[in-house]
């Protein structure tokens, strides 16, 4: 019985570990600088922008971004046709200093935060995160998708405003 119940234990442990692996957001050892140049290459072949939401496994916030954003299909949709998503990692192990100097040191606004680049890898948007909560232990889905929206490439294009 107790080889039975030891033997449980270390397959439980091992299917959570899997699941605490999958859910990692962040990777502290990536390369951010090549990774968000492949982001910005892959953005302006699909007429996308970049969103990059800078912040670590080890903020609650963050991953809360994440978890509402993908649970709202509006927001999910907004996210996928118009952005290339990069999570950027601050962490202990790796801070990023290099990419965070690049973008104006976004951190001073906590985390996460928001980068928002153009198909050329352009700095259009900081958006501190604080605005689009919902005062509550969330985001407000409202401000999450006007701020998706006022940020899109369809928002910035000269075409939109031609005709006015």
């Amino acid at each position: 019985m107790k080889k039975r119940i030891y033997l449980l234990s270390i397959a439980f442990l091992s299917i959570a570990n899997s699941f605490a692996q999958e859910k990692k957001l962040y990777n502290p050892d990536s390369n951010a600088t090549s990774d968000i140049e492949a982001a910005v290459k892959k953005a302006a072949a699909e007429n996308k922008f970049v969103l990059i939401m800078a912040g670590g496994n080890w903020c609650s916030w963050s991953l809360e971004f994440n978890r509402s954003s993908k649970a709202d299909p509006k927001i999910d949709s907004a996210i996928n046709s118009s952005f290339i998503w990069y999570h950027l990692n601050w962490s202990k192990e790796n801070m990023n200093n290099t990419v965070f100097a690049k973008y104006g040191y976004p951190q001073r606004f906590g985390f996460p935060v928001f980068i928002i680049l153009d198909g050329k890898g352009q700095r259009l948007n900081t958006q501190n995160s604080e605005y689009l909560e919902d005062g509550k232990k969330s985001y407000d889905p409202k401000k999450v998708l006007g701020f998706l929206e006022q940020w899109s490439p369809k928002a910035l294009s000269p075409e939109a405003y031609s005709k006015q």
